[in-house]
């Protein structure tokens, strides 16, 4: 059964979990000190409980208790209720979705492990962006890619600004963060995967012209310089979106990161 707990103090050592939630600092070594992470909003919350994470705590303003009393009632973790101003007071902002969750963090797994039933995934190196990074996962979710793999300095997909973004894709498809970048393509190609390099390159291989085969492996890069010259060299093949000539004439030669991995994306499901 839930057990609410009513709070009216913003500085409370139990709602530790949940304070200034916009101080990415601070949230990063809080979050890895304590193996935690945070979900906002009903529907998230939901999927996150759901895809099997332990609830260490909730918080939330008094009408969202009924809303969600049968996720509640079924759990053993106390349920903060406080007013509105008490739970902006904690979080540093304004909790329009009105409810939150702490929740335990799970150990990933090997890449091996997580590319073996795969034929369609997504590789992310370096994306800092934790918005990017859970755009992305939506439209990798969205778009039938089986895994996603990121590099060892990609933005986390369990921040919350990630999960929001991602409206719970983050819970929806499998990932594996790479041990090292250096040689961290080699499991892949090992796994018998084509490595496909995304590239604003005009003179790369168009991708609806593109080979493919029965495992592929998207690369996508960093929001700025995008792929790094060792894993561009590294690919079996770099492959861009062609842009039409109107848009080169206007200086516009590529997308953002979101954008190309979406129209990327759905082209690997169509192949």
């Amino acid at each position: 059964m839930a057990r609410l707990v009513p709070v009216s103090d913003s500085a409370d050592p139990r709602l530790a979990d949940f304070v200034r939630l916009r101080d990415m600092n601070l949230r990063k070594s809080l979050e890895a000190e304590h193996g935690l992470f945070i979900a906002e909003g009903e529907k998230v919350i939901r999927r996150a409980v759901g895809t099997g994470f332990p609830v260490r705590a909730f918080l939330m303003s008094e009408r969202w208790v009924e809303p969600l009393a049968d996720l509640l009632n079924g759990l053993d973790a106390p349920v903060y209720v406080a007013d509105e101003a008490t739970v902006e007071a904690v979080a540093g902002f304004q909790v329009h979705r009105g409810a939150l969750a702490s929740l335990e963090r799970l150990p990933l797994p090997p890449v091996e492990d997580v590319i073996a039933p795969t034929s369609r995934i997504l590789i992310l190196e370096d994306l800092v962006d934790h918005a990017n990074v859970g755009s992305l996962f939506r439209c990798a979710a969205a778009l039938g890619i089986d895994a996603v793999v990121l590099s060892p300095r990609c933005a986390d997909p369990l921040y919350r600004r990630s999960i929001k973004v991602s409206m719970g894709a983050v819970f929806a498809i499998p990932y594996a963060r790479m041990a090292n970048w250096h040689d961290g393509l080699g499991a892949l190609r090992t796994a018998g995967f084509r490595l496909l390099a995304l590239t604003p390159d005009q003179a790369a291989v168009p991708l609806d012209k593109v080979a493919m085969s029965e495992r592929v492996a998207l690369m996508l890069g960093s929001e700025g310089d995008g792929l790094s010259s060792r894993w561009l060299d590294e690919a079996d093949e770099a492959v861009c979106i062609p842009m039409s000539a109107a848009a080169m004439a206007n200086g516009v030669d590529s997308l953002n990161v979101v954008a190309a991995g979406a129209i990327a994306c759905h082209a690997l499901l169509r192949a």
